[in-house]
């Protein structure tokens, strides 16, 4: 099995395909012989589990925390009870999670969207720009991105929409309803991790009712959109708003968005 294991593991990983690596790498005396050191699990998102921990029930357990963390693309070592049992010692494995790069989407080619590139690169974000305007949207402009697209975005989040996932980002800074109101609505039908508008909260107002029009339920907006965009960091210039913006983009990645350091949205008062 373990020969099989590695087989797919190396299918994956010339493919791109995310897939986990689950190692027991410590056990108890008393569950060695049912689950000895180095025993595999292989994780695939939608896939048959490849390999068995020795118990059913523990690898049905770890099997979903492994796959969790697959779609988060975060390893670690996590501790088990002989079947899988929680806050128990007596296993420990390590879940080694091997995923292409996230993904930052930025609709508007503005000044702002240039700075979030270059931060959002060093971060190393697989990073789209998309425009309708030709003019603005040039590889000239932004030379750093992956990608540069004029398009709509409600049309260019039907293609690839259905690719995001949760480690990935839509920033939304076009200032314009009729472009940022598509993009949102778009990106609110994917699973996208992260979703940002820029704008004052007067236009935050004025685009919620416009989402809300839209067929937009509060619920999800509340608890998905993050606008206005970005930490509260008393950011002014386009570069400080960038890294606003992905520090904001981490916190709610890692479930600190609530932390210390709240978002602009949680506030009041003017942004700048």
């Amino acid at each position: 099995m373990s020969g099989e294991i590695f087989q797919e593991l190396r299918r994956c990983l010339l493919s791109g395909e995310p897939v986990g690596l689950v190692l027991v790498t410590r056990v108890a005396d008393e569950v060695a012989a049912l689950t000895p050191l180095a025993s595999k699990l292989l994780i695939r998102p939608g896939a048959t589990v490849l390999g068995s921990l020795g118990e059913p029930e523990l690898d049905r357990v770890v099997s979903r925390d492994a796959l969790a963390m697959l779609e988060r693309g975060v390893s670690g070592t996590r501790h088990y009870g002989s079947r899988g049992e929680a806050r128990r010692e007596e296993i420990e494995v390590f879940v080694e999670s091997f995923v292409s790069p996230p993904k930052l989407i930025i609709f508007g080619a503005v000044d702002f969207s240039r700075a979030l590139v270059e931060v959002a690169k060093v971060l190393g974000f697989v990073v789209t720009i998309c425009d309708a305007r030709p003019v603005f949207a040039t590889r000239a402009r932004f030379p750093l991105a992956d990608e540069v697209v004029v398009d709509w975005p409600d049309h260019y989040l039907e293609e690839v929409g259905p690719t995001l996932g949760a480690r990935d980002a839509v920033c939304v800074l076009t200032h314009d309803t009729k472009c940022d109101v598509p993009a949102i609505i778009g990106a609110l039908s994917s699973n996208v991790g992260y979703l940002g508008a820029m704008g004052s909260r007067r236009t935050h107002e004025k685009r919620w009712e416009r989402l809300l029009e839209a067929g937009a339920s509060e619920d999800e907006l509340r608890a998905r959109l993050m606008s206005p965009i970005g930490l509260d960091v008393g950011a002014r210039t386009p570069e400080e708003t960038a890294v606003s913006i992905c520090a904001e983009i981490i916190a709610v990645r890692s479930g600190r968005a609530k932390g210390a350091m709240s978002s602009l949205r949680d506030g009041s008062g003017p942004i700048h």
